[in-house]
């Protein structure tokens, strides 16, 4: 059983506690016709639960402490993953890792936000908010991997850039204004995935891509529904109605042609089966890029910019 417990898990997991005990008594009782109709009465529960999620239970799953973070994808996505660090200007920020690895014998660079998983990770890893030099030191590894020509896997997980005034004053605007256009004109291909909270520009910064893949329990947007919710009624009170107007799930984003594929979690959410996420989100990369390991160089930056400027619309 999970140790965190979302509310609308609850009545899933006390009818799985209950199969468990069931089962305990398996070996003295012939109860298998029972176990058998309340695992299908827990499936079909789990199924009407996540088919009906509202907007801001997608956030509340996309924020579990249970999911799998970046580091939890890059050991069970590839191999040979060799980290590196540093920003060769100021320091080494913890909020992002990054390096070469292979996946399925393929060589890639992979940088992702990382979070922790308790306080003193937590603190550590700040919270998976990246500072100016985290910005840099993820630029300094794509021109990395133009240099070697491998393509970019980039996983976004943050609840924003670091807004400190010492971020601040080392230039967090310019580092993430830095990076949405070096990447506009990488030479290689690169594949974003949102694989937890996609925050406004401290997603953006390592989120510019030739696809970006979306996993099915992740909201992406300019401002998180706390936040949207406390600029336009001084409250938090109001942040369900921010997400549903903020349209910030997979589906809504995919509709609006923001992202490009939806990639689908194990039942009840990554957090319930790591390796099966990690499992289907690889399958998701490896075949988005073979297409785009055939197109010339040259040619990236005008097929983003055509796709960027493609987005949002306006009235006359």
């Amino acid at each position: 059983m999970n140790r965190s417990v979302l509310e609308f898990e609850k009545p899933i997991i006390e009818l799985e506690q209950k199969i468990e005990e069931m089962r305990g008594l398996s070996d003295s009782l012939d109860i298998s016709n029972e176990i058998g109709k309340l695992e299908k009465k827990v499936n079909e529960l789990r199924a009407s639960v996540y088919r009906n999620l509202t907007r801001w239970q997608v956030v509340q799953i996309a924020r579990h402490p249970e999911r799998p973070y970046s580091l939890d994808y890059i050991y069970l996505m590839t191999e040979n993953f060799i980290e590196m660090h540093g920003d060769r200007a100021f320091g080494d920020d913890k909020a992002v890792v990054g390096g070469f690895a292979t996946m399925d014998g393929k060589p890639v660079m992979i940088i992702g936000q990382q979070k922790g998983r308790d306080t003193k990770s937590n603190i550590y890893r700040n919270f998976g908010m990246m500072n100016p030099e985290g910005y840099r030191k993820a630029m300094r590894l794509m021109r990395l991997a133009e240099k070697f020509n491998r393509p970019v896997i980039t996983l976004i997980d943050t609840p924003g850039a670091n807004p400190g005034m010492d971020a601040e004053e080392r230039g967090q605007a310019e580092a993430i204004a830095r990076n949405i256009f070096e990447m506009s004109r990488l030479r290689v291909p690169i594949i974003v995935c949102i694989i937890g909270e996609g925050a406004s520009g401290g997603a953006f910064g390592i989120g510019v891509g030739d696809k970006v893949l979306m996993l099915e329990y992740c909201w992406y947007s300019v401002i998180s529904p706390e936040s949207c919710s406390s600029i336009l009624f001084r409250s938090w009170d109001y942040k369900e109605q921010a997400a549903e107007a903020l349209q910030l799930t997979a589906n809504d984003l995919v509709k609006h042609k923001i992202v490009d594929r939806i990639v689908s979690e194990p039942k009840g959410g990554a957090h319930r089966n790591h390796k099966e996420a990690a499992e289907f989100l690889k399958a998701a990369i490896l075949e988005e890029l073979k297409p785009l390991e055939k197109i010339d160089p040259d040619k990236f930056l005008d097929l983003r910019t055509k796709k960027y400027s493609a987005m949002g619309y306006w009235e006359g």
